[in-house]
């Protein structure tokens, strides 16, 4: 255990030491020369639209691109605010708030403009035409940070897969590049009978990423392979199993931890957990369970990330049972549940899966909020992952709604036959052992494999009284 623990404090030193190195900023006049832009955010200045809602909502809503944009390493100067019907088609908030932008970009100094949304390719180009520095959009900044933050093989590939599904369509080179051919004297000048149509620099970069996302897809199939079959045999074996979901920075790793006591890395930042931590847990009358920390959600996740997490995300379909992590010190809580049970719709199946909304944070959050989430909704509970407070009572709940032990057993089983009594301690709920001559007569709740299993080797005993 203190090794679990060893690590992830290393890990989070690790990450911590990851920062921005100040003095490095972009000093190109034109973007469009630059073919492969990579996301070095530095200091940045926040540009939203907002089309619908209240003031709150536009401003909590910044304020969440903020905490995105300091987890991805940046220093944020400014934010504005376009009030409008819809984005602009061209610039994304119209040519007159865009040249605004670009007096705040150069009064400030910042070198990357981070929009709130995702931007088409022509509004990307047209706005950096006007601003002179880099501009991105909310999805490219997600991606950016769970690259960051991806360990495994599996998250790694996912997360490249998601990035180049972005990237596909946003492709350009430089302005000559576009319709440059790779034949004739580009062809290294073979000249008569080497010349040819060819293929254009931006068609062969298009052709190569297509290549490697294909390839990525079937690594991720492999690597997915091991995970199913552990749930398979999770499965086969009835152990319920519980999922840990909300949104990002909710709390889920310090609720895995408290609950289980895993050393699972807990970082004050959005997204410190992309690859899924499935570990064992006991409700209060010695029931095992399986349960899974799974990677956080936001408002409007990008949706190649929800393609390429898939087979992580299954996890909240395949479980018995939910854990819905929400943020009671939020400014805006019940848009995180929301945002959440969006993603969820995109998870085949999750919908159906019973859930308990686990109100976290309570020591920080004010009770007129907790009280608001509680009514609203009907299966919840308010506990603190921090302190420890109301944890008990969640295992309690737990224990209520996990799928029910129907298969009351009073058995006499050969002393043979101990791996049955084992199973029964691991999956069941047991009242009482006792050893005899003729072997330990088990009296238990058990699941309905164990219980036929028990009912081929052992011998029924009449209850007493």
């Amino acid at each position: 255990m203190q090794n679990d623990f060893e690590v992830g404090e290393f890990d989070l030193e690790e990450r911590q030491a990851l920062r921005r190195v100040a003095g490095l900023s972009t000093e190109l006049q034109d973007v469009t020369e630059v073919e492969y832009r990579q996301l070095r955010l530095e200091r940045v200045v926040l540009v939203g639209v907002w089309t619908s809602g209240t003031a709150d909502d536009a401003d909590n809503s910044l304020l969440e691109l903020k905490l995105l944009a300091e987890t991805a390493g940046s220093q944020v100067l400014d934010g504005l605010i376009q009030r409008r019907q819809k984005p602009d088609p061209g610039t994304y908030i119209g040519s007159g708030k865009a040249l605004e932008l670009r007096d705040v970009v150069e009064s400030t100094g910042a070198d990357t403009v981070i929009c709130d949304g995702e931007l088409s390719p022509g509004q990307l180009r047209q706005l950096e035409e006007i601003v002179k520095v880099k501009v991105i959009d909310r999805t490219a900044l997600i991606l950016d940070i769970f690259a960051q933050h991806a360990k495994s093989r599996e998250g790694k590939a996912q997360v490249e897969l998601a990035q180049l599904q972005y990237l596909l369509p946003r492709l350009r080179g430089w302005g000559g590049n576009l319709s440059r051919q790779v034949g004739g004297r580009a062809a290294g000048g073979v000249g008569i009978g080497g010349r040819g149509p060819g293929e254009t620099k931006i068609e062969l970069d298009r052709r190569r990423i297509r290549e490697r996302m294909a390839k990525l897809r079937r690594q991720i199939s492999g690597m997915s392979t091991s995970r199913e079959t552990m749930r398979a045999h999770r499965q086969g074996r009835e152990v319920p199993a519980v999922a840990i979901a909300g949104y990002t920075n909710a709390g889920k790793s310090s609720l895995l931890n408290r609950i289980t006591g895993a050393g699972v890395l807990v970082e004050d930042a959005l997204f410190a957990t992309l690859d899924p931590t499935v570990r064992k847990a006991r409700t209060p009358e010695g029931r095992l369970f399986t349960i899974a920390d799974t990677v956080g959600f936001v408002r409007h996740l990008p949706t190649q990330l929800v393609e390429a997490f898939r087979s992580t995300l299954e996890e909240v379909a395949d479980a018995d049972l939910i854990l819905h992590v929400v943020d009671g010190s939020h400014p805006d809580p019940e848009g995180q549940l929301a945002a959440v049970r969006e993603v969820f719709a995109d998870i085949e199946g999750a919908l159906d899966v019973p859930e308990i909304v686990v109100i976290n944070k309570a020591d920080a959050a004010e009770q007129e909020v907790l009280d608001r989430i509680a009514r609203r909704e009907r299966n919840s509970i308010v506990v603190s992952a921090r302190t420890g407070a109301g944890i008990d009572e969640l295992l309690e709940l737990v224990e209520r709604e996990l799928p029910r032990l129907d298969h009351e057993v009073l058995m006499l089983v050969p002393y043979d036959r101990g791996d049955l009594i084992s199973r029964a301690h691991k999956e069941g709920e047991v009242i009482s052992v006792e050893h005899g001559g003729d072997g330990t007569v088990l009296h238990a709740r058990v699941l309905p494999s164990l219980f036929h299993e028990l009912e081929r080797v052992g011998k029924p005993v009449e209850r007493v009284g």
